[in-house]
């Protein structure tokens, strides 16, 4: 990404905290991380997040998913001598269209992104509106889309190691990159 993309982004993110009078600390919007997964396609699947802690113990981070953006699906796998991640995902603003693993619902709300259908294979949905949450057992397959206003989730898990999460789409790198 544009070094200019991304910092659209990040106001971008700052301004939906905003609506939802959540605030950041000077240090923390500028520690934003813009994810788009190396598909150039931040509009349609990407996240925009601010870790606030992450140790050997436990993390805590603010996800914004902007109207419609999809986070891929992937799964956080047994690393390091430990289970996989554990998260709960807490609505805090808007709505957000949750699929792990389970039984497929018949007719779900989320669109997959055009031209990577093949790369999306759990279909149980889980809505989360403000105030809902839900727990994502560790290894367990899972995405999410946002609704048409976007979304913020708050995620409470186990440590975080990112950059071991195993995605569908091969096409995808975890660690973003920027150009110029």
């Amino acid at each position: 990404m544009q070094r200019v993309e991304i910092e659209k982004a990040q106001q971008k993110m700052i301004d939906y905290l905003d609506t939802a009078g959540i605030v950041l600390t000077e240090q923390e919007k500028e520690n934003i991380e813009i994810a788009d997964f190396g598909l150039g396609q931040l509009e349609e699947q990407g996240l925009e997040l601010i870790t606030y802690i992450n140790n050997e113990h436990y993390c805590a981070k603010e996800l914004v998913l902007f109207s419609n953006q999809t986070c891929p699906e992937h799964k956080h796998p047994p690393v390091l001598g430990s289970e996989g991640k554990t998260e709960t995902f807490r609505c805090r603003w808007g709505k957000v269209w949750l699929y792990v693993e389970g039984e497929p619902t018949p007719s779900i709300k989320a669109t997959v992104p055009q031209g990577s259908e093949a790369h999306y294979t759990v279909y149980h949905e889980i809505e989360l509106k403000a105030g809902d949450q839900y727990t994502i057992p560790p290894n367990t397959l899972h995405w999410f889309q946002a609704a048409e206003n976007g979304a913020i989730v708050s995620e409470f898990s186990t440590t975080s190691r990112d950059e071991y999460d195993i995605f569908t789409d091969p096409r995808i790198k975890r660690v973003p990159e920027t150009n110029g």
